[in-house]
């Protein structure tokens, strides 16, 4: 029997399916704060939320062994003091085994019921996500809103889509019947049951913790597995709170909350996290972030099925452009947006020696690298307005990164210190612009994580493509971008795009940027290179999530045997 979730959402699932199917844009979350959509008290009563959590202990009702953790830090320097439950591995796998359960025989339709019922429910709660993740990840609160709450909840839809699409492939029962000649028919009835696979792990990531988090919780919820949220210790709340709402929603449905659990830790957790990781119980892992951890649960937790996304080159190939000041401009933004921590920021920027041809004619490298340099500056020239598109950097890591990389090469735009106006102890770093030489190699084949770039003097576009290929397909990438007037330059692009098993934009000057991936249209990673080896999301994503065992049992024929000398 359907659900009654299933039922109360049908219509957005539907509009969801249709949408994976033509790839055009569609959401039906509202990407913008308007108090038109979300109500007129929603951003004060969210930020409200938001505040009342600070300096106590979140409330969470999951087996816990007493005590509290939890050492987050505003990268924008308030006081967060926020505590959380106590639990142990042990405690979270063993409240997840006795949901399991129920959970499993409730069948697809609660899965993807209940899974579409928490999204509704996070969506209406995105503005106490949105501080939450501003407060913990350093984005600023436009970027925290639609990233944290909205984009990611579209994430998580795609995912759960996909989910039923798999799913529904499978019939509940079938009439298997084989001529036998004059002889009866052999037939049989077959039942097919969805089996989930078990416990799944998800390892949160300290910048986006929502929008990386929510696909693989949401993949697990829908094919019926219990679920075990680990957040990165820099970035629990926004995913305790996502916890909380999820437990709410399978508790009023009839179900045990423990299907899904927070395990909260203090800094330092890696011993912990590759213990729990290698535990028979967990059969799912989804993870983001380091390519070192990323890579030792590809090669450790062979109990599971690991989804990993890791670090990555992004690059950008300039060969020509109509109009190189809307290009620079452009670059300039993807640059600054987050101040470079996102996975899709690029970071290696290649530009013939010889320079390039331009609508106004030729255009030298330095003249490239300048018009790049110069569009960084003047974006994050005004503090009270650059930190809306900046925010702030997320760990003393990452700022401690952008020093160590000044001396890498020549300075063309320098990484200066801001004072955010609201935020007095904001730690807030505008980009860092060096210029390399091909030559450099081994200083720019590795992820710089943060507001760091490099314009680089190639030979020619077509060493550009070459190294731009092959590095994607050796150290990893997750976004190309291509800015040339040539369309033959651009077949050679999309020909390094496919060796490199990475996404191609081209010509990006208006108001899209290389950073951004839009849900149901595009694929983020392609799980075709070391930064990544799934995306999302595609049926690969969610099709090893469960599986399909079996009965049959003799039945009587349906057919008559045909006679000899008759015709069927």
């Amino acid at each position: 029997m359907t659900h009654a979730l299933f039922t109360k959402h049908e219509d957005t699932l539907k509009h969801a399916l249709a949408a994976i199917e033509s790839r055009g844009y569609w959401s039906p979350f509202a990407e913008m704060p308007s108090p038109k959509v979300y109500g007129e008290s929603a951003n004060a009563d969210g930020e409200a939320a938001f505040n009342a959590h600070l300096g106590n202990t979140f409330a969470l009702d999951q087996p816990a062994s007493g005590g509290t953790v939890g050492a987050e830090q505003s990268p924008y320097g308030i006081a967060l003091g926020v505590r959380y439950p106590k639990s142990t591995p042990d405690e979270l796998i063993a409240a997840a085994a006795a949901a399991q359960r129920a959970w499993r025989e409730a069948g697809p339709s609660a899965w993807i019921g209940v899974s579409l019922e928490i999204l509704a429910r996070l969506n209406r709660a995105s503005f106490e996500i949105a501080y939450s993740v501003m407060h913990t990840t350093g984005q600023a609160f436009m970027m925290a809103f639609q990233a944290g709450g909205p984009h990611a909840q579209d994430r998580a839809l795609e995912a759960v889509a996909y989910a039923w699409a798999e799913l529904r492939r499978v019939p509940a029962d079938a009439h298997w019947e084989k001529p036998q000649g004059k002889n009866p028919p052999l037939a049989m009835h077959k039942r097919y049951t969805i089996v989930p696979r078990g416990t799944g792990l998800v390892l949160g990531c300290c910048t986006f913790p929502t929008w990386n988090g929510y696909p693989g919780l949401f993949a697990d919820l829908a094919t019926g597995n219990t679920v075990i949220v680990k957040p990165h210790p820099g970035a629990i709340l926004p995913l305790a709170i996502t916890v909380r709402i999820a437990r709410d929603v399978l508790r009023e449905a009839g179900f045990d909350p423990n299907v899904v659990t927070l395990l909260a830790t203090e800094p330092n957790d890696g011993a912990l996290v590759q213990d729990l990781a290698l535990r028979p119980e967990i059969k799912l892992i989804d993870f983001t972030g380091s390519t070192q951890n990323g890579t030792w649960l590809e090669r450790n937790a062979h109990q599971a099925q690991v989804y990993t996304e890791k670090a990555g080159v992004n690059q950008i190939v300039i060969d020509s452009a109509d109009d190189l000041k809307a290009a620079a401009k452009n670059i300039a933004f993807s640059l600054a947006l987050y101040s470079g921590q996102m996975c899709t920021a690029p970071q290696n920027i290649y530009v013939p020696r010889d320079g390039i041809r331009t609508a106004d004619g030729h255009a030298s490298f330095d003249e490239v690298a300048q018009a790049i340099a110069a569009s960084v500056q003047k974006l994050t020239g005004d503090p009270a307005r650059s930190v809306e598109l900046i925010g702030a950097i997320q760990n003393d890591g990452v700022a401690a990164r952008i020093d160590d990389a000044r001396k890498l090469g020549r300075v063309l735009a320098d990484s200066q210190t801001l004072q955010h106006p609201t935020f007095a102890d904001a730690r807030v770093r505008t980009p860092l612009v060096l210029q390399l030489d091909v030559a450099d190699r081994a200083k720019f084949t590795q992820e710089w994580f943060g507001p760091i770039s490099f314009v680089i003097a190639t030979d020619s576009t077509a060493q550009s493509l070459d190294l731009a290929g092959e590095i994607a397909a050796e150290h990893g990438a997750l976004t190309l971008s291509v800015y040339s007037t040539d369309d033959k330059v651009l077949d050679a692009a999309h020909d390094a795009a496919v060796r490199g098993g990475v996404a191609l934009s081209i010509n990006l000057t208006g108001g899209v940027f290389v950073n951004q991936s839009a849900a149901f249209s595009d694929f983020h990673g392609t799980g075709a290179n070391p930064a990544a080896n799934a995306a999302l999301a595609d049926p690969a994503f969610v099709a090893s999530r469960f599986r399909v065992v079996q009965s049959r049992v003799h039945v009587a024929p349906k057919a008559v045997p045909v006679e000899a000398g008759q015709t069927a």
